[in-house]
């Protein structure tokens, strides 16, 4: 039934040309000042205003393909970015060139918000309301279900959340907090979704597999105005905190976050580290789950079990209009 696989990511600028122009994508119709925007733009252009996200999901898309055929299931995985190329719309159109008409779809976000999950679903319907304008043709897609418990999701977290504590000076190990952060949004959207719920429970979950009782939920990245009530605390206000309160080490994991892209390497790996340092208050950032064998596994058994429900019957269609 199902002809082909689409990993529907964030995306993310190629290098500095790119950057302004990512970025106007990204905010349109925001309430976002032109300070905050050069800033934004600026953290990219550190990194030479290339995200790995890309590269990344080019790996997981890899990761899954090879794993379906394994598995005996040959089917193409597309990717089909919100933000750059390469772009939904152009994506599917390549798909329905080379035959595609019943995809299984993946959107990279473990936890669900309006931002995280249903406005890529909106973004793939006005994708597929434009290739119908353009070919007359269309492609259904059908997503797999939520993963943000999934127990090999956990086990990839745990596992580096493990390693980061190795990297701890070894006297302060076993008093080191895990502080789990993920991308803050404004505080009726959080108030209208299960995302704060979703995050508890992957946290909970990684930490008891990591063997850590002492652990938080904080937030990063917050990019409305400052009056605007959004998601808190953030990351660098919570460890100043938890310092004077007498954290002797932290471990950062990006839990909120399936690849290390701009806003963990800069969030994280620069503002919150020099926060840690200023204070000085020992910290070691877990990896994202990014290309990890146990992630890939966990995208292709939600992919299979997808597959499988829908094996002898198609799932009702969700018609672009």
């Amino acid at each position: 039934m199902f002809d082909s696989v689409l990993v529907v990511s964030f995306g993310g600028p190629n290098g500095l040309p790119d950057v302004r122009p990512f970025l106007e994508r990204v905010l349109r119709g925001r309430r976002v000042t032109p300070e905050r925007i050069e800033a934004v733009a600026h953290h990219y252009e550190i990194f030479g205003g290339v995200s790995p996200i890309t590269e990344l999901t080019r790996r997981q898309a890899e990761g899954l393909q090879h794993r379906l055929s394994a598995a005996g299931r040959p089917l193409p995985v597309y990717i089909g970015m919100r933000n750059w190329h390469p772009l939904l719309e152009d994506t599917l159109t390549g798909m329905w060139r080379e035959g595609a008409r019943r995809a299984v779809g993946f959107i990279a976000a473990a936890q669900h918000s309006y931002s995280s999950c249903q406005q890529y679903r909106e973004n793939v319907i006005a994708a597929r309301t434009s290739l119908r304008e353009n070919t007359g043709g269309d492609i259904d897609v059908t997503y797999v279900p939520s993963w943000f418990d999934h127990p090999l999701f956990i086990a990839a977290n745990a596992a580096h959340v493990r390693e980061a504590i190795d990297r701890l000076p070894q006297e302060v190990r076993g008093a080191a907090r895990l502080i789990f952060t993920a991308h803050s949004i404004p505080q009726p959207m959080a108030d209208t979704s299960l995302y704060r719920e979703q995050l508890l429970t992957s946290g909970e979950a990684v930490a008891r597999a990591a063997g850590i009782a002492d652990w938080a939920l904080v937030y990063q990245s917050r990019s409305g105005r400052p009056g605007d009530p959004w998601l808190e605390p953030d990351v660098c206000d919570y460890v100043r905190r938890a310092r004077t309160e007498g954290l002797e080490a932290a471990v950062l994991c990006p839990i909120g976050f399936v690849c290390d892209h701009i806003e963990v390497l800069y969030d994280l790996d620069r503002e919150a580290a020099a926060v840690c340092a200023e204070i000085g208050l020992p910290m070691a950032r877990a990896e994202a789950v990014n290309d990890d064998p146990l992630f890939l596994d966990m995208m292709a058994d939600v992919v299979l079990r997808t597959i499988a429900r829908y094996e002898h019957g198609r799932p009702l269609p969700l018609v672009a209009r």
